[in-house]
């Protein structure tokens, strides 16, 4: 038995020819005509890459400043201590504390979307390691949350950062916006993120690097998009 397509997919089926592959500005115009919840709906982007994450040197992760922001409100935490926790409360960091912080993640109080911290207090931090983790909430250098720049850290969070990383498929899906976006803010963050994954090319990467590559919404089926044209973004 196929997977049964219920009646709102069938109509938004009709809009656009999913058998195609569109370049990236039609691929935009497509997604947002085919808006159909109640909600603002997100517009999430997924690329499968032609890497093998197994091998440490084919990991892909980073983060990404988009240019208009993601549409979400980010409540941001920062483990900090003296001078660094009152440069993140005046950078408007939501929270912000050490022991006392690490002691409510410990009782299973996470009232936070991103959680930065200095470098001196990571062996802290560790101790909630098993919680954050799977959670996909542990600071990391990587992704700029392990920092003596806490300010901009918490303004990079609550700005538009998206942090990026490959399953062990090689996929990576991340959310760029609202369907409420202009078009001009959508092509400005989709660019903007394609960009980084190509920056991040693995070397040891030969041949097509980005496989596959689909824009959707929330609610919606997904639209495939011309891969060459993508992989052409520096």
């Amino acid at each position: 038995m196929g997977k049964k397509i219920s009646k709102r997919f069938q109509e938004l089926y009709k809009k656009f020819d999913k058998n195609s592959t569109y370049a990236k500005d039609e691929a935009i115009d497509v997604i947002k005509n085919l808006a159909s919840a109640k909600f603002d709906e997100t517009v999430e982007v997924a690329l499968k890459l032609n890497v093998d994450p197994r091998h440490a040197d084919q990991m892909v992760r980073g983060s990404v400043v988009l240019p208009a922001g993601t549409g979400k409100k980010v409540r941001v935490a920062v483990v900090a201590k003296d001078a660094k926790a009152d440069e993140a409360k005046a950078a408007g960091a939501d929270l912000v504390g050490a022991e006392e912080l690490i002691q409510d993640i410990q009782s299973g109080k996470i009232d936070f979307d991103v959680l930065i911290a200095t470098p001196n207090m990571m062996g802290l931090v560790g101790k909630v390691g098993r919680t954050l983790g799977p959670k996909g909430l542990m600071p990391n250098p990587k992704t700029g949350t392990v920092t003596m720049d806490v300010a901009k850290a918490v303004e990079n969070a609550k700005g538009g950062q998206v942090n990026f990383r490959v399953d062990k498929q090689g996929n990576i899906q991340a959310g760029i916006g609202k369907v409420s976006f202009s078009k001009e803010q959508i092509n400005d963050n989709l660019t903007t993120f394609v960009r980084a994954i190509n920056k991040h090319k693995p070397a040891s990467s030969k041949g097509r690097y980005i496989k596959n590559a689909a824009i959707s919404l929330t609610m919606s089926p997904s639209v495939t998009m011309d891969v060459l044209e993508l992989m052409d973004i520096k």
